[in-house]
């Protein structure tokens, strides 16, 4: 009968609800083993996962790309390009957030102190939480350490019996055995005497006295150890209470760590020492660890154990030397010598120890008795000789020992006269004729020779004649011996002989050694580097020599006349100058730059009449020469003769006929208040040279000066329109305007200027100066930031830039105008001004000479200088500044050439400019 019970076994096998995954409640979903046969389920949808997940409280993960862009797939701004104003923008907002940073920082870190001081009261460390304890610990006495117990076995462990057993001595048995018995007997003294009385073979003292002094003796022995003052007799002497103090100060406390490091290292040198006896580095590094731990006994000791183990060794014997004092030393030498005899360093040594010089010569005597070959013990001997004659006589016994010596050869020379050190040079040449040395002595003896008062000027060429041959004659020689110097060995002994004072020996290496190892076409540029080289090294003989054989190959060669002509002017006389001068238009007469250099040299001289010699010959060689035309016009107008200045001016236009000579011409008469004759000069050149635009400035500034502002605009109109592109013309046409009033023209004329003259920083600096003056400074800032942009490498618009900022910002600006033109000279100046405005003296003095080397032709850098110096240096600053900017002869600057070309300051030297632009300058 069946039953109607409902099988559980048939829920079992019943097929499973739809989207059913088993443990999804737990946050479980379907897999798929390797079992499985076909494909996996799917597991549960979004929507599933997310109901569970709601019901359990969790929150939905968000997917970070649901928000992304459908038509992007990398992201929203993934096709467009990061350009230079991308990476600009980005630095910018990096600045930013680093200045906000730096801002915020102070008020940060503060509040961490804070926090983190508030956390360490809550939550002390174990170090603070004990430091009452231990400061409590300053005060337990001894007797309170003595009584902390032992700390006893707190793993509860049982430990292992020790079961050792040791051997018990019989004396220990026979004296515990003896401890329970009684003396039954008195002693035999005791009943002779009738009372009690210590054994006498006890070896107890009753004399109390005795007592007393053996224990002084014994107290005063050990303060004598102790102060280091006792004898070997044992008596004690007087201690020097500084000496003592100051042997205490020299003791040297060495750490735990210092103790342990000389414990291994004693260990590791112990077996080396013992391993390899015979290595003698060992036994001094040794010897060297105990003096270094100031045991200087077992120093001495184990040095000592080396010489025993390592007698052939110089250097164990040398180091026990050291170790030891004066006197013991030489007992320790005097056996070195006995097992390394051969050795210098051992009897040099010995020679060290003693102080008497007899004894030192005894010592090297004996020396040289067992090495007579060595150089520097008969060196050493020698140089302990008072006389010259003993001292011949030893170095005449030394190169007959030693002929290979050159050093021996050259100091047996030096002593001897003359005419036998010729001899002994001969004989040293025929010893040893590998050695340059000898021949480089023989030419200096020659020359030595020569320059004796008592020969006549004939003797002493002929002598000089033969310094040059004997070098030639020894290079040869080397040559033909295959000893091949190099030509920098040879310049460099060239050199040498000229700081030792042989200028002519120095002059005849570099003839016969300049030309060697170079090329036919590079022969010139050598030289002249050469002689570059040697002068910056203060080798001024060295590079005169040099330029005088390249001018014996090159005499055609107006450059190496003229760098010949600028060493003798630096570092030469003026008869050397003149005499360069005078062979230099003799080789090369169409050179104008040389005639001139040689006139001015003669007129700076103070000789006129030689200066109009020397431009008569020029004329001669060049007739059409206008330099050299203006040049006499110079000369004679700078001596007071302006009327034959005057018939040398029409000469010239007739002749040579340049525009600059018509323009010198003008300025001539304009100079010497003959206006309306240069007026007509002045037009009578514009029909020749229509296109010169120093013309309309000559005449516009003669018609400014009368106040006739109409007649000068419109040269300057002339002007402008013959010459648009001279950048002077428009600014002196602007300043006319300004002059007359009329700043509004004066801001048109400069924006047509640079409308034609683009990118011309002189024309943005005039219109910022045009609006300063006016008084719009807010203007004028803009029309900088302007000029900045079109000319950003502009050292004048930067240094205006600079001064512009207020005052903290002016360091961070001067940063910036470095970075853009780091090699101007106003730039640097400026920079210079802001050290000196900072008090930071020698920091404005080291940025004002930089500057002046960048340009030495700006003269306004050389006005500040001065003005700086006046304020902050001494009289020795000042008339260096005065100096050097008298060297340099400067022309240019904003305020140098207005000064300089004033007709009032007519004739005035560059000291005199100098002074005026310094006074002028704000």
């Amino acid at each position: 009968m069946a039953s109607n019970k409902p099988n559980k076994l048939a829920f079992l096998s019943m097929p499973a609800p739809a989207s059913y995954v088993a443990g999804l409640g737990r946050g479980a979903s379907g897999f798929t083993t390797r079992s499985d046969i076909g494909p996996a389920r799917e597991g549960p949808s979004a929507e599933v996962v997310a109901e569970a997940q709601a019901r359990r409280g969790e929150e939905a993960e968000v997917d970070p790309e649901q928000f992304q862009d459908p038509d992007n797939e990398y992201g929203l701004f993934a096709g467009t390009t990061y350009e230079a104003d991308d990476e600009e923008a980005d630095k910018i907002y990096d600045v930013v957030d680093q200045n906000m940073d730096a801002r915020r920082r102070a008020r940060r870190e503060a509040r961490e102190e804070a926090e983190l001081a508030k956390h360490r009261a809550e939550r002390p460390k174990l170090q603070q939480q004990f430091a009452d304890l231990k400061r409590g610990l300053s005060v337990v006495t001894d007797e309170e350490w003595e009584s902390i117990p032992e700390v006893g076995n707190l793993t509860r462990k049982k430990r292992r019996r020790d079961e050792r057993s040791f051997a018990v001595p019989d004396s220990v048995l026979v004296g515990d055995r003896a401890k329970g018995e009684y003396e039954n007997s008195l002693d035999t003294a005791q009943q002779e005497h009738g009372g009690f009385e210590t054994p006498a073979d006890s070896g107890t003292m009753t004399n109390f006295v005795e007592i007393g002094q053996a224990r002084d003796k014994i107290l005063s022995l050990k303060l004598d150890q102790i102060s280091g003052t006792s004898t070997s007799s044992g008596s004690a002497t007087s201690v020097d209470p500084k000496g003592y103090l100051t042997s205490l100060n020299s003791v040297v406390l060495k750490t735990d760590a210092e103790i342990g490091d000389i414990k291994r290292a004693r260990m590791l040198f112990d077996s080396l020492v013992k391993s390899n006896p015979k290595h003698a580095p060992g036994w001094i590094a040794a010897a060297a660890l105990e003096e270094h731990a100031g045991r200087m006994v077992a120093a001495r000791k184990l040095i000592k154990m080396g010489c025993e183990q390592c007698p052939k060794s110089e250097d164990v014997w040398l180091e026990a030397a050291r170790l030891h004092q004066n006197d013991d030393a030489k007992v320790v030498l005097a056996n070195a010598v006995q097992h390394v005899g051969q050795s210098v360093k051992i009897w040099m040594a010995a020679a060290d120890l003693e102080h008497d010089v007899k004894a030192k010569k005894r010592v090297l005597r004996k020396a040289l008795e067992h090495i007579p070959n060595s150089v520097r013990l008969w060196k050493e001997t020698v140089n302990l000789e008072s006389s010259a004659a003993d001292a011949r006589i030893l170095l005449s016994r030394a190169v007959e020992v030693i002929p290979l010596s050159v050093e021996l050869w050259l100091a047996l020379a030096r002593l001897e006269t003359p005419e036998r050190a010729k001899a002994v040079l001969n004989k040293a040449r025929k010893a040893v004729p590998t050695s340059h040395d000898i021949w480089i002595a023989a030419g200096r003896l020659l020359e030595q020779e020569a320059y004796n008062p008592e020969k006549s000027e004939a003797d002493r060429e002929k002598e000089l004649a033969m310094v040059d041959r004997t070098i030639e004659e020894g290079v040869k020689q080397l040559r033909r011996h295959q000893v091949l110097l190099t030509r920098e060995q040879w310049l460099k002994e060239a050199e040498r002989c000229e700081a030792e004072g042989s200028p002519r020996t120095c002059e005849a290496i570099v003839k016969a050694t300049v030309h060697m190892e170079v090329e036919e076409e590079d022969r010139l540029e050598t030289w002249l580097s050469d002689a570059e080289s040697a002068e910056a090294r203060g080798r001024v003989s060295t590079a005169r020599a040099i330029l005088a054989y390249a001018l014996r190959v090159f005499p055609e060669k107006r450059e190496l006349w003229r760098r010949a002509a600028d060493l003798e002017k630096a570092h030469g006389t003026r008869e050397s100058l003149d005499a360069i001068l005078e062979r230099a238009v003799l080789h090369c007469p169409q050179a104008e730059v040389l005639w001139l250099m040689w006139a001015k040299e003669k007129w700076l001289g103070g000789d006129v009449p030689r200066a109009r010699e020397v431009l008569e010959k020029a004329f001669v060689a060049n007739p059409e020469s206008e330099q050299i035309w203006l040049a006499a016009v110079k000369v004679e107008a700078e001596n007071g003769e302006l009327e034959v200045a005057r018939k040398l001016l029409v000469r010239a236009r007739t002749i040579a006929d340049t525009e600059r000579i018509w323009m010198k011409s003008a300025v001539f008469e304009r100079q010497n208040g003959q206006t309306d004759l240069a007026l007509s000069t002045v037009s009578t050149a514009l029909t020749k040279y229509p296109k010169f635009a120093n013309l309309y400035m000559i005449q516009g500034q003669i018609h400014q000066s009368k106040k006739n502002y109409a007649a000068a605009r419109a040269s300057y109109a002339a002007g402008m329109k013959a010459c648009p592109k001279d950048v002077t013309l428009w600014v002196l046409a602007s300043r006319l305007e300004e002059a007359d009033g009329k700043s509004i023209r004066a801001r048109a004329l400069l924006d047509k200027a640079r409308l034609v003259n683009p990118k011309q920083d002189v024309l943005w600096a005039e219109a910022v100066g045009v609006e300063e003056r006016t008084g719009a400074a807010a203007q004028a800032k803009t029309m900088l930031a302007r000029g900045l942009q079109e000319c950003p490498e502009s050292g004048l618009l930067w240094s205006m830039a600079i001064w512009a900022e207020p005052r903290p910002s002016r360091k961070s600006k001067s940063i910036d105008a470095l970075k853009k033109c780091q090699d101007d000279a106003g730039v640097i100046c400026t920079v210079a001004r802001l050290f000196w405005a900072e008090r930071k003296i020698e920091k404005a003095r080291e940025w004002f000479n930089r500057s002046v080397g960048a340009d030495h032709d700006l003269g306004d850098t050389w006005g500040w200088w001065l003005k700086f110096e006046r304020q902050h240096g001494t009289k020795d600053h000042q008339e260096q500044v005065i100096t050097r900017c008298g060297a340099a002869e400067p022309h240019h600057g904003r305020t140098w050439q207005p000064i300089a070309k004033d007709d009032r300051n007519r004739g005035k030297s560059p000291r005199e400019i100098l002074e005026l632009v310094a006074a002028a300058l704000v």
